[in-house]
């Protein structure tokens, strides 16, 4: 058997023969791992004379000659797309990692958060005063980071601006909500009332967007609903205030959830994560001063300091938990912005479902607050309605666009 053989390398040019034209023949296979191609003829093989015909044969057809040709175009295609698979797993495993590392952060931070937060509202009830104390501390930090160049400024259209106000507006109200809710009962019973977030996106879809849920999405909704009530009734911390703080947060929280993902995938107006996240908190922290002084007054004075040092914390600890609470609540919300834009709004909802149980045990366990079998047995439940719940969304078919 006769062969002729090409070398793919950036040395020889392409099609370059080892041998003359005319003794090189239609038949070829590629000899992987060493990729190139062998060219036989056949011995003894009267059904295969006609591959004995040469390219340089004038019987030789310019189809067989464009079908030769892409056939080999093909082969090294097919080659070429064998190496990016193989050199895309790497790059796979990285972006996994790099995801499971900020999901830790994102429920480390928040851990910190809630302990911080609550050590401060407990002892200085004042939550628009603390919310806005806490946009500054994430103003601090952003004016640092654009200051000394670690991120480039964004550059805002009025369009741009308009979007990001009504979105800046949502979150201000949404965290000082939290906040309310959080300095009025148990950081647990507030996360597990924040469970109720799935129920309100499905209402607020159905009444504005006319989107009708599926059977198992609706089915979802009724461990979370029951669960929250079974919780509620049994709760040692239950406050009407704190109750109605906590729910009314969940409808901002999601408005906010599905705006900012609407806005990040707009190209045209697209800014980065970092970017998006820095110019909504300046603003609510704009926002929030003035209303924090209309319904408070100015609390960071001395005597309000010294009296909520005797409760329990003197004036340096204060401080250093009100720092840190700022600190933990702008880099946790940043870090939770950029997984949003990573992956898909269901799949962020399943990592916030399973947020909300680490930030419950862990507050249970440090502030070792009591916990009936019965309330249990509810914040279970409505946590495992959420899970089913996203669940359900991601089973749903995605709506045929006309």
């Amino acid at each position: 058997m006769e062969i002729s053989t090409f070398y793919m390398s950036p040395s020889t040019p392409f099609l370059k023969p080892q041998k003359p034209l005319n003794q090189i023949f239609f038949t070829c296979k590629l000899n992987a791992p060493f990729q190139h191609f062998a060219f036989h003829r056949p011995t003894n093989c009267s059904i295969h004379k006609t591959c004995t015909t040469s390219i340089s044969s004038p019987s030789f057809s310019s189809f067989n000659r464009n079908t030769y040709r892409f056939a080999l175009l093909k082969v090294r295609a097919v080659t070429g797309n064998a190496e990016e698979s193989e050199g895309s797993k790497p790059r796979e495993l990285a972006q996994t990692l790099q995801l499971g590392a900020m999901f830790g952060t994102w429920y480390l931070l928040n851990i910190y958060y809630n302990i911080y937060n609550k050590q401060v509202l407990k002892i200085f009830p004042f939550p628009a005063t603390v919310t806005a104390f806490q946009f500054g501390c994430g103003t601090m930090l952003i004016l640092f980071m654009w200051g000394f160049r670690l991120h480039p400024k964004p550059k805002i259209s009025k369009s741009q601006f308009k979007a990001i106000f009504l979105l800046a507006a949502v979150h201000t109200l949404g965290n000082l909500l939290t906040n309310i809710s959080l300095g009025r009962v148990a950081v647990s019973f507030t996360h597990t009332i924040k469970a109720m977030e799935p129920f309100f996106t499905v209402l607020l879809s159905s009444l504005f967007l006319a989107e009708r849920p599926s059977l198992w999405t609706v089915s979802s909704l009724i461990p979370i609903v029951g669960g929250v009530a079974l919780a509620s009734m049994t709760e040692a911390s239950f406050n009407w205030i704190g109750f109605g703080s906590a729910m009314a947060s969940n409808l901002t929280n999601q408005s906010r959830n599905v705006f900012s993902k609407k806005f990040m995938v707009k190209e045209e107006e697209a800014l980065d994560n970092i970017n998006l996240f820095s110019i909504i908190t300046i603003i609510s922290f704009i926002l929030l001063v003035p209303v924090a002084i209309l319904m408070e007054g100015i609390k960071f004075t001395p005597s309000y300091l010294q009296f909520a040092a005797s409760q329990g914390l003197n004036v340096r600890e204060l401080c250093v938990r009100l720092l840190l609470a700022g600190f933990c609540l702008h880099t946790y919300q940043q870090v939770s912005y950029m997984i949003l834009q990573m992956i898909s709004p269901v799949t962020h909802a399943v990592g916030n479902c399973v947020k909300r149980v680490v930030v419950i045990v862990s507050s249970v366990i440090f502030f070792q607050t009591p916990v009936s079998p019965i309330n249990s047995l509810g914040t279970a439940l409505a946590l495992a309605g959420v899970f089913l719940y996203s669940r359900a969304k991601r089973l749903q078919p995605k709506p045929k666009v006309a």
